[in-house]
């Protein structure tokens, strides 16, 4: 199961990543490779760094049954997106947005940072969020295969 946790969290990771650094910069309007490179690793490592330190699915998991929701079923899949989108997201982001405004400060932009991140947080978490709800189940099927497992436990 601990295999089934790190590759679920690992992969997850890696695709938020992914449209978090796309959509961030596209939504910027200065969409370069090396801008998205390095705004993917740092978006990595900041996924890394949550999901080592919080138990992300067992919290979304005992949420979900606190709250009575089926499991696999519309309304649990939507909550346990929205809450997981709620844990990664908004971290991610600050740490992205906080990066690309010193690097914009450092080379003489006059922007404000509020309303910049605000937009930002904005955008990444519908983004977040719709690329959680289709990815999840796709991902949680290769993690389990990965792990050797048949079944979610």
């Amino acid at each position: 199961m601990k295999k089934f946790e790190k590759t679920m969290g690992l992969l997850m990771g890696l695709c938020l990543s992914f449209v978090l650094s796309l959509v961030g910069l596209l939504s910027s309007g200065t969409f370069t490779l090396p801008s998205f490179l390095l705004s993917f690793v740092l978006s990595f490592c900041c996924s890394f760094i949550i999901t080592k330190i919080i138990p992300v699915n067992k919290i979304v998991k005992s949420l979900s049954a606190k709250l009575s929701l089926k499991h696999g079923s519309l309304k649990c899949r939507l909550f346990e997106t929205l809450l997981s989108d709620l844990f990664m997201t908004p971290f991610m982001t600050f740490v992205m947005v906080f990066f690309a405004y010193k690097r914009a400060t450092a080379h003489g932009a006059r922007i404000p940072f509020g309303p910049m991140l605000l937009r930002s947080e904005l955008i990444s978490i519908v983004a977040a969020y719709i690329t959680l709800f289709f990815l999840t189940p796709l991902i949680m099927k290769l993690s389990l295969k990965i792990a050797g497992l048949e079944r979610p436990q």
